[in-house]
């Protein structure tokens, strides 16, 4: 069965990223059953800020951490990204742990969805370029919530609910599909069975 890894971008105390990922996978269990959909939180892993004295390229990895994170994301046919927007970037916290490996991401598909004051899409289109030289295929549909219309909150400084609309609903089952799509498609590429 192809697995597909909901990856949590934030580690930030207060973050909404984690209620995110859980609506992504309550609607992935829904709509995608014939895939498994696991959240991989960041926070999960505590990784420092990268300590490999060698390039991911070479996967010799000195530290167990780095194993273990390198593990998680081996463990994984696709992956979508769950990224706030920070400073019109992803955050530093999913940029150190995309450094950390390089083998375990490659020949796989990502899609995205992003959150913030505009849905994230600045920091998708940054994920973007760093996932081309982990050889991750982007699948072309995206969601992006806004916090204004996506979410409803006591207080700003709370994560509080995922409230999407039917225009972000319509956008998650897409990019749901296409990753799953792509990930089978790529499985072939990461056997060999397509030279």
């Amino acid at each position: 069965m192809t697995r597909i890894g909901i990856i949590v971008g934030s580690t930030r105390p207060g973050r909404r990223g984690r209620i995110v990922a859980e609506w992504v996978a309550a609607t992935a269990a829904r709509q995608q059953p014939s895939a498994d959909f696991d959240i991989v939180d960041l926070a999960d892993f505590d990784l420092p800020l990268l300590d490999e004295e060698q390039p991911a390229l070479f996967g010799r990895y000195a530290h167990a951490h780095t194993v273990r994170w390198a593990e998680a994301v081996a463990r994984y046919d696709g992956y979508v990204f769950v990224t706030p927007e920070y400073n019109r970037s992803l955050p530093g916290a999913l940029k150190n742990a995309m450094d950390f490996a390089y083998a375990e991401w490659n020949d796989k598909a990502a899609g995205f969805v992003g959150y913030g004051l505009h849905g994230g899409i600045r920091a998708v289109e940054h994920l973007r370029l760093i996932l081309a030289e982990l050889k991750v295929a982007t699948v072309r549909s995206q969601a992006a919530l806004t916090l204004h219309h996506d979410f409803t909150f006591a207080a700003p400084t709370e994560p509080g609910e995922v409230t999407p609309g039917p225009q972000a609903h319509q956008a998650l089952t897409a990019t749901l599909a296409d990753v799953v799509v792509w990930s089978r498609a790529l499985a072939q590429v990461r056997t060999g069975a397509v030279a």
